[in-house]
């Protein structure tokens, strides 16, 4: 009795709770539920929780959500993949989760059609047919590769009489010589040093260079459309296997713009056209997009370094103070970017070297001649014109002579062999088959050993020494060229072909009746 007549007293609940205090408790569990279930849809990365409580979605196709960066556009790399979850790559190929996560802009919402390329080869083993399936390669191009075979004006292998119904005649046997030496040297380069850019025959291993920026296997696509051309099959297969599961282009290093064109690019771009595989269409396309760096200059001539990494550029240090691009370099880049955007559609490729070629129409010429140095950020000549020989001389009528030790080597360069090469076809004059035939006999005799081809220190010296090194262009080139010269006109004509600086075929254009090009 007395409690109860206490003020203020309210008898406790069942849970030792007062009743005000019984609400206060309930009001706060109320929220803090609310709180919760709201939390899965506002907080971000929140889709696996989502999913407990909601029917998934049906993608619409077409639709991306494309990522942007802040302050300048995406590079197609880095905008998202045109599926919901990117697919595993296949071996070989550059695998896009191993990259970092592209940033985001404010202003895109969706795209309706994929933007960017994605590498992906087949995972198909075993059968030398292996091509990219048209939904994996998201470099699209409305190239007709079949329509462009038909206008060619000669096979490409030529009009060969049946082997087995004739005599072999003489020159037959010299051309089987010499892709016998293009076998020696691909088995060579395949047994020591597969994957690497070039072999070392006399330590039996490979050689990267610095180059290259990163890239491997410059031997392999430097030999792509020799061993096609040569019949070499079982060699070409295993050269396109590598490229398919092992030529990677996530690559850090500082590489030589024109060194990688004309290689790398130059014999990508022959492979696809010589075969119609995928693989090598979307590889030079790639390999093109990580050169474009390079052309960011006030003029828009290219310096003759990029940085694959950082996308920066840099001259040469012994280009005129290291200030300077080089002539020959970037003047050799046009057939190779024509043909990317031709592949590609993307019109940035033949944008770059068009402007090369406005630079070089309205610059002034020194005596009428374009002297070898040129400013990427002025416009402006580095260095004037005067022509003279580089390496040998012409002295009291005799035969030319290197006249110091520095200039007496050779590295199995192919320039002589092309002359004759062409001024075989335009004449027929047997001269030229001679002399071709005495440089395959010198090749044997000096630069031929247990293990490839070497380049030699002294073309005087009766006894050679040496210099280790089984250069990618002997493969690219000299073997090359002299093969076509102990072969018909019509098998790579220069009706339908002309040849890069690495000795690469690329297509010429042939119109047809509504006017368009075949390449």
């Amino acid at each position: 009795m007395l409690m109860r007549k206490v003020p203020g007293f309210v008898p406790a609940s069942p849970w030792g709770l007062r009743l005000p205090q019984k609400f206060l408790f309930l009001l706060f569990l109320s929220g803090l539920v609310t709180l919760c279930f709201g939390a899965l849809f506002l907080l971000p990365n929140s889709s696996r929780l989502k999913r407990l409580f909601l029917a998934p979605r049906t993608q619409q196709p077409g639709l991306e959500a494309v990522a942007q960066v802040a302050g300048h556009p995406l590079t197609r790399e880095q905008e998202s993949p045109p599926n919901p979850a990117p697919a595993a790559p296949a071996p070989g190929e550059d695998d896009p989760r191993s990259q970092a996560s592209p940033r985001r802009r404010k202003g895109w919402l969706r795209r309706t059609r994929p933007t960017g390329p994605r590498e992906e080869a087949t995972a198909a083993r075993g059968s030398s047919a292996t091509a990219l399936r048209p939904q994996e390669g998201s470099i699209s191009s409305s190239f007709d590769f079949n329509a462009f075979r038909s206008r060619l004006r000669h096979p490409v292998l030529g009009t060969r009489a049946d082997k087995s119904k004739e005599p072999q005649s003489l020159v037959q046997s010299q051309r089987e010589k010499i892709k016998e030496m293009m076998q020696f040297a691909w088995q060579s380069y395949k047994r020591y040093a597969m994957g690497k850019n070039e072999l070392r025959p006399l330590t039996r291993d490979g050689y990267e260079g610095n180059m290259f920026g990163g890239l491997s296997g410059a031997t392999v696509i430097d030999s792509l459309d020799t061993l096609y051309l040569m019949e070499l099959k079982e060699e070409f297969q295993e050269a396109k296997a590598w490229v398919e599961e092992s030529f990677h282009l996530n690559v850090s290093g500082e590489a030589s713009l024109f060194e990688v064109n004309i290689r790398y690019i130059g014999g990508l771009l022959s492979a696809f056209y010589l075969t119609g595989e995928e693989v090598f269409r979307i590889k030079a396309i790639k390999l093109g997009e990580k050169l474009l760096p390079a052309f960011d200059t006030p003029t828009g001539i290219p310096k003759g370094v990029v940085n694959f990494k950082s996308g920066s550029n840099r001259s040469w240090g012994w280009a005129v103070a290291g200030g300077s691009s080089i002539l020959a370099e970037f003047g050799s880049l046009h057939l190779e970017f024509l043909h990317l955007t031709q592949l590609s559609g993307n019109q940035v490729f033949a944008e770059k070297v068009r402007n090369i070629r406005k630079v070089l129409r309205d610059i002034d010429k020194p005596f009428g001649l374009y002297p070898n140095f040129l400013s990427p950020v002025s416009g402006n000549w580095m260095q004037h014109t005067k022509l003279g020989p580089e390496a040998f001389w012409f002295n009291s009528g005799r035969e030319a002579v290197a006249t110091q030790t520095s200039e007496s080597y050779y590295i199995l360069r192919p320039e002589v062999v092309e002359s004759y090469m062409y001024l075989w076809r335009q004449t027929h004059d047997p001269i030229y088959r001679e002399w071709g035939w005495e440089v395959v006999m010198a090749l044997e005799k000096y630069c031929r050993t247990e293990a490839g081809f070497s380049g030699i220190q002294d073309v005087y010296s009766k006894v050679p020494d040496h210099d280790n090194k089984q250069q990618t262009f002997f493969l690219a080139e000299t073997l090359k060229y002299l093969y076509l010269l102990f072969s018909e006109d019509d098998m790579l004509s220069l009706e339908d072909w002309v040849f890069n600086t690495e000795a690469h075929p690329l297509p010429v254009s042939h119109l047809d009746s509504s006017g368009r090009g075949g390449a």
